[in-house]
């Protein structure tokens, strides 16, 4: 997983996620102290962005949600009855996945991410109240970076997405990034297993502010709800928001809350915090509308979203800023088809054309490696304006540089005719 700007303990979140095949989708600011009867207070999405409202109806009772995650300490009092199972795809987990992988931070940030999603509070007012707070959270922890065990990252992810669908889960959270476009075959089947059984795979976008330009795998698979970040005004988040095509909905994803394993409390920043509430809206619809399949799911949740920059989807905030109660309450047409593609069409459309020769061979965690994805690219970010008077290196080097020595050439070449030509004009006059 992979985040905004950060400094202190979290730069050393951001550096290590990203030697991992698989990194955290998180950026964290550095931690601040806050008692549970500040935290409520602070978790102004849910008002903004419709949680409150849509409680009336329902608060997603019933709906197990799946956190693909580096593991989430259910002990702490803001999970209490929130976990119903768990498990380790990584081989240095605990069986049940509520030991936090990996160093300080990173371990940390799969309860995070559990607590904005269902977390229960620790009393009326106090602690965090996640976005569907009565959903049942099913943590798989994997282990990514110096964590990883025998188990490689793609085998991991793989291993974690069909094991929460064998387990019950409607809804799969993965606030975490490949940071790249495509994805091992490996995750082909374990996706398309998911949706053919009508599971919701909820996808952070990634973070500018670690290096995370454009959106990667998972969420640039078809199918995926993929989330973008938001700042507290509505404004796409520069830090801690990747942009891209494959974009569904907007959250926010700045000035967050989650609760620390071990107890205690953080404020951080990503799209890794982004997810979870996304991810809570699923479960409140799928909550209040049991009989929707999982393309209708996700067509009310984007179909209700407000509209935000212009163009609608947009590469910056997909169809708009996430409306929980309106995704819950509002009448919305049944679709066919998932709006955010068809996993299966992409497989028989660009796996077909690999010849035995072409594939790759295989990586070191055992999965072949990842092939180009070209219908998944996604737009180059807006350059700042300075550089409307400075090209980019790459134009340089690719088109100026090479044009430059032609010309130099070509010029060259013309004043030695003219010399050669002078030359024997004059000596022509000699004679």
């Amino acid at each position: 997983m992979t985040g905004g700007s950060a400094t202190g303990r979290a730069r050393r979140l951001v550096a290590t996620a990203a030697a991992a095949a698989l990194a955290v989708a998180a950026a964290v600011v550095p931690a601040t102290a806050a008692r549970a009867d500040q935290v409520r207070d602070l978790e102004y999405w849910l008002n903004d962005y419709g949680f409150e409202q849509a409680w009336s109806t329902t608060r997603g009772a019933g709906v197990k949600v799946a956190v693909i995650d580096t593991g989430v300490d259910g002990s702490v009092p803001d999970l209490a009855g929130a976990i119903g199972g768990g498990t380790d795809v990584s081989g240095v987990g605990a069986p049940n996945g509520q030991k936090p992988l990996g160093d300080a931070e990173s371990a940390n940030h799969g309860t995070w991410v559990a607590s904005l999603l269902a977390g229960r509070g620790t009393g009326p007012g106090d602690g965090v109240l996640g976005a569907a707070p009565e959903a049942t959270i099913l943590p798989v922890s994997v282990a990514l970076g110096k964590a990883m065990g025998p188990v490689g990252s793609d085998t991991q992810i793989a291993d974690a997405v069909r094991w929460a669908v064998d387990n019950g889960a409607s809804v799969i959270n993965m606030s975490l990034t490949r940071n790249t476009l495509d994805w091992p075959t490996s995750w082909d089947e374990a996706f398309q297993y998911a949706f053919d059984h009508d599971v919701v795979i909820v996808a952070a976008a990634g973070n500018r502010g670690s290096g995370t330009t454009e959106v990667g795998a998972p969420a640039t698979i078809p199918g995926v709800l993929t989330v973008a970040g938001v700042d507290r005004a509505g404004k796409a988040s520069f830090d801690a928001s990747a942009q891209g095509i494959t974009i569904g909905v907007s959250a926010p994803s700045e000035q967050l809350v989650g609760a620390n394993p071990g107890g205690g409390y953080v404020q951080w920043a990503g799209t890794s915090g982004a997810a979870p509430l996304v991810s809570g809206a699923v479960a409140l619809v799928r909550a209040a509308h049991p009989e929707l399949k999982a393309p209708d799911v996700i067509e009310r949740v984007i179909r209700t979203a407000r509209p935000a920059g212009g163009a609608v989807p947009s590469p910056i905030y997909g169809y708009g800023l996430l409306d929980a109660a309106a995704a819950v309450r509002e009448d919305v047409p049944h679709v066919t088809a998932n709006p955010m593609g068809d996993l299966a069409d992409w497989i028989r459309i660009h796996r077909r054309a690999q010849s035995p020769s072409a594939t790759a061979p295989p990586s070191a965690d055992g999965n072949a490696q990842a092939v180009p994805v070209p219908a998944k690219l996604t737009p180059e970010p807006a350059l700042p304006w300075t550089q409307m008077f400075w090209p980019q290196w790459s134009v340089l080097t690719a088109f100026w540089l090479p044009f430059a020595l032609i010309a130099g050439f070509l010029v060259l070449v013309a004043l030695g005719g003219v010399g050669v030509s002078s030359h024997f004009r004059r000596m022509r006059s000699k004679e």
